[in-house]
């Protein structure tokens, strides 16, 4: 009588192992390339939303009170270089105005990275 040994794995247990591991590793290495790509995406949107609120800051710094229409500009945040545009309306009371300031990043005017609306007032 002739006994085998069967320590050990077959070659075909090791290969659908490596199959299994490549597939998990795939998973892996695409969920990092998506968090990645969120992070850069959450740093532009961070950093423009700072271009906004510095902007309206300026304005109460400055105790100015703007006139209505349109302005822009560039800045840039955090090594990111931004478009701004200032849209100044009046409100049903004279001594307030509505400030909308949009933020583009990438020189894209048709999607804002942020948006801020702020109110000023007139106080004297």
């Amino acid at each position: 009588m002739c006994r085998r040994r069967t320590d050990g794995f077959t070659l075909v247990e090791v290969l659908v192992a490596l199959a299994i591991l490549a597939v998990a590793l795939a998973a892996a290495m695409r969920a990092t390339g998506s968090l990645i790509d969120n992070t850069t995406t959450l740093k532009e949107h961070l950093a423009a939303g700072w271009v906004a609120q510095n902007l309206l800051q300026q304005h109460i710094a400055r105790q100015d009170f703007p006139e209505l229409g349109s302005q822009s500009g560039s800045d840039e945040m955090a090594g990111i270089p931004f478009l701004w545009r200032e849209d100044v309306s009046g409100t049903p009371n004279n001594r307030f105005r509505r400030i909308e300031i949009s933020v583009f990043a990438n020189n894209q005017t048709d999607y804002a990275s942020a948006r801020l609306i702020g109110y000023l007032s007139n106080a004297r």
